[in-house]
């Protein structure tokens, strides 16, 4: 599904409506705004991008955030749940976290059945926050693989900071966990925007 052509002709003068739904990396991401300006500009239509999201948050607590993201009756749901799952300080088991996605995913499908559900893997974890999360892409391979199994999206963010190591990530990510906001909309905003107005 691409926003374009006739789809976008009928409804270029309401506001294409995004939720991000995840952890910190959402929370104080700060990529919405530059993503919103970039989609307004690539699909010449208004954009709005609102979040529902939560410092420390796991997936457990997204399952009771469902129906809040249903109610803002989104075109699009960007989901990241898993940086927190992989701690090992939270205890919970990858076939717990992949349960808990599933149940995310059916639920907004049920909620939500004509918008598109992007599950995204975000930054590297370095240093304490990534010893402390040893385990983060098994994680990560079971949200896509659900995401996979219902036809909805995956979205990997990871390669566009392969450029990046040693000290020159390190300032970066300056906590090993939550990179500096322009950082992370110059890795993340190209990747969304090929994906959402050009459908690559």
């Amino acid at each position: 599904m691409i926003f374009g052509g006739a789809a976008q002709a009928e409804s270029e003068n309401r506001p294409l409506e995004i939720v991000t739904f995840g952890t910190s990396l959402t929370a104080r991401g700060g990529w919405q705004e530059p993503l919103r300006a970039a989609l307004s500009t690539c699909l010449s239509r208004p954009v709005e991008i609102s979040i529902v999201a939560k410092a420390g948050a796991t997936s457990q607590w997204a399952i009771g955030q469902i129906d809040a993201v249903v109610s803002a009756a989104p075109d699009v749901v960007l989901l990241e749940f898993y940086a927190n799952d992989a701690a090992l300080n939270r205890f919970m088991t990858v076939d717990a976290s992949r349960r808990n996605v599933a149940t995310i995913l059916d639920g907004l499908h049920r909620g939500l059945p004509q918008s598109r559900v992007l599950v995204m893997a975000m930054n590297p974890f370095i240093g304490m926050r990534g010893w402390m999360r040893p385990f983060a892409e098994s994680y990560i391979e079971a949200h896509r693989e659900e995401a996979e199994k219902r036809s909805m999206e995956f979205v990997d963010h990871r390669p566009a900071w392969t450029r990046l190591y040693g000290d020159d990530l390190a300032a970066v990510i300056p906590d090993g966990l939550h990179p500096l906001p322009e950082k992370a909309a110059d890795a993340m905003v190209p990747t969304l925007v090929e994906r959402l107005c050009h459908g690559r």
